[in-house]
């Protein structure tokens, strides 16, 4: 069995990865901090949603909140990847607020391998380390970026805090928004998909 990107056996088995269904519609999709997660964890953050059911919940990876420390040399160090430098280069982003220690590989579904998720036909999900020899070997996915950590939903809580609590605005996945290495544009370029204006929210907000 491949080791996963934090060293554990299990590949994608963890009930937070598993597919989840797809029946809810909204697997493949991202969610796009509102206003009212501002002065939060998740303020101003675009979540891209790998997977999410009535019945299961919902699982998805920050792609807009840059990793500062350690930078991917220094994860690949730890993970004993080589070459090292690398002969290419993935962005890495804080994934979210649940199993900081565990990371993911959100990429183009060109690759495969052992324990990947196919999210829909256009984005996938790989948590084994054979991906990142690829990547470190000048291979692998044409688009990729890895996230430590990951968001997590409770069966029934995101479509609460989607309907209810207008904490999320929905919007559809681009290339440029999931894999794109500005990542300080892709909070705006996601309410530009579906046509709300940053600038109509309450000042409290701030600027972008």
């Amino acid at each position: 069995m491949k080791k996963t990107l934090d060293g554990r056996n299990d590949n994608l088995t963890d009930p937070a990865v598993t597919a989840m269904g797809k029946e809810a519609g909204l697997t493949g999709q991202l969610l796009v901090a509102a206003p009212a997660l501002a002065e939060t964890f998740f303020e101003r953050t675009v979540i891209y949603l790998c997977a999410h059911s009535e019945q299961d919940g919902a699982m998805g990876l920050i792609v807009n909140k840059r990793l500062a420390q350690p930078g991917l040399d220094d994860l690949f160090a730890q993970l004993g990847i080589d070459p090292n430098p690398p002969e290419r280069r993935i962005g890495v982003c804080i994934g979210g607020p649940v199993e900081h220690s565990r990371g993911f590989v959100l990429h183009s579904a060109d690759w495969a391998g052992e324990g990947s998720l196919a999210v829909d036909g256009h984005t996938t999900l790989t948590a084994s380390l054979d991906i990142l020899r690829e990547i470190a070997a000048g291979r692998g996915p044409k688009q990729a970026m890895m996230a430590l950590g990951h968001a997590a939903w409770a069966p029934g809580q995101l479509e609460q805090e989607i309907l209810r609590d207008s904490s999320w605005f929905v919007a559809p996945a681009s290339n440029e928004i999931v894999f794109g290495a500005d990542h300080t544009k892709k909070w705006r370029q996601a309410l530009d998909a579906i046509e709300i204006d940053p600038l109509l929210f309450s000042s409290s907000v701030g600027e972008a």
